[in-house]
């Protein structure tokens, strides 16, 4: 048995503290430990982004970044991008843009759309297309999804956001 290593971290603006194995990954730690279940385990190995996160500021599979390694870092979850008790823009657009199915690859989908207008808050659907390259539908397509995220950026909302 291995000895636990304590970790202090933020997530989702609050300050966190938990126990966890050296060879635990942070997705672990988030659904199992915290509780934070919206990252998903896909793949388990980086290729589908369902378990995405924004760590210090980089998009990350959280399922490839070791629990230990989230010490003294700002972690965002799918959790987090809501503004209180409203939706993020992104959120909205993906509903409205029907631009979801099954769910399983959606807050990754969503963190990185996120990640990607933190960066650029204006981008050509070529952007959007690429930045997202390292998520995976099996269920509705891309289109949708692209559309939502060019609409979003598009939206007073995330406007009213970024000022």
């Amino acid at each position: 048995m291995s000895k636990k290593v304590q970790v202090q971290t933020t997530i989702n603006g609050e300050e966190v503290e938990f126990l966890c194995e050296p060879r635990q990954s942070l997705l672990e730690v988030l659904r199992e430990t915290l509780l934070l279940t919206g990252a998903k385990e896909g793949c388990n190995n980086g290729n589908c982004g369902a378990c995405n996160v924004i760590m210090n500021g980089r998009l990350v599979n959280s399922c490839l970044v070791l629990a230990v390694e989230a010490e003294g870092a700002e972690i965002t979850t799918i959790e987090g991008i809501a503004l209180g008790d409203r939706l993020h823009p992104l959120q909205q657009k993906f509903l409205e843009h029907a631009a979801l199915q099954c769910g399983i690859c959606t807050p990754g989908f969503i963190v990185s759309a996120k990640a990607l207008l933190d960066k650029n808050p204006d981008p050509t659907e070529h952007d959007v297309r690429m930045w997202l390259a390292g998520n995976l539908c099996r269920c509705t397509g891309y289109d949708k999804i692209v559309r939502a995220v060019l609409d979003a950026a598009d939206s007073p909302e995330m406007e009213m956001i970024r000022s």
